[in-house]
């Protein structure tokens, strides 16, 4: 609980960069599965194609040699990449939903959702919050539970199933520990609550 603690008031200043940057990113700095980008991802200036790593089968181009080595140092320090990386993400999030559509206390919630979209969505958004590559481009967190009437039952399930299927995929205390501390951040926005003054 200590490092819990001891985490989120950093873990919370880099979810608002995180946010922040999302909002405002370029698609042009964002690589595809097909198409390298033209805009460096740590400057936004025009990159120089010969200057170019390979993340997770996408080629990422940069404007500078230390933009490279700052992108990627970046992607091996975030707990993405420490928890496995999108294949990771890939395998957690759908042995997630299947002890969520099994918990009577959340299931309801689930039941008129495209499963398949909410996996695919959920996968995008945790790649994201826990340091991945690729911006979120789907709607806040406030905004996608707006009048959900969820309560603190609902959250402590939800993060209650998300510890157990870390806990069978066998991750690290320490990692589970930085999850759950990621997932607090999004607490007051998933409830509704009033944003605290900073």
């Amino acid at each position: 609980m200590k490092l819990i603690l001891s985490s989120l008031a950093t873990i919370t200043a880099v979810m608002t960069l995180l946010v922040s940057a999302a909002l405002g990113a370029d698609s042009a700095a964002v690589a595809t599965e097909t198409v390298t980008n033209t805009v460096c991802p740590v400057t936004g200036k025009p990159v120089d194609p010969a200057i170019t790593a390979e993340y997770e089968g996408r080629k990422w181009s940069f404007a500078k040699e230390a933009c490279k080595t700052k992108w990627l140092k970046a992607r091996e320090d975030s707990l993405y990449h420490k928890l496995g990386g999108w294949k990771a993400i890939d395998a957690a999030v759908d042995a997630f939903y299947v002890k969520v559509l099994a918990d009577k206390r959340v299931k309801h919630f689930f039941d008129d959702v495209s499963m398949p979209k909410q996996h695919r969505k959920q996968k995008e958004f945790l790649s994201f919050a826990f340091g991945g590559p690729l911006p979120w481009t789907g709607k806040d967190m406030r905004k996608a539970h707006e009048g959900m009437g969820l309560t603190e039952e609902h959250f402590n399930a939800i993060a209650e199933n998300l510890v157990n299927t870390l806990k069978d995929l066998k991750i690290s205390q320490d990692l589970i520990d930085q999850v759950i501390a990621v997932a607090l951040t999004t607490k007051d926005d998933v409830l509704g609550r009033p944003k605290k003054a900073n």
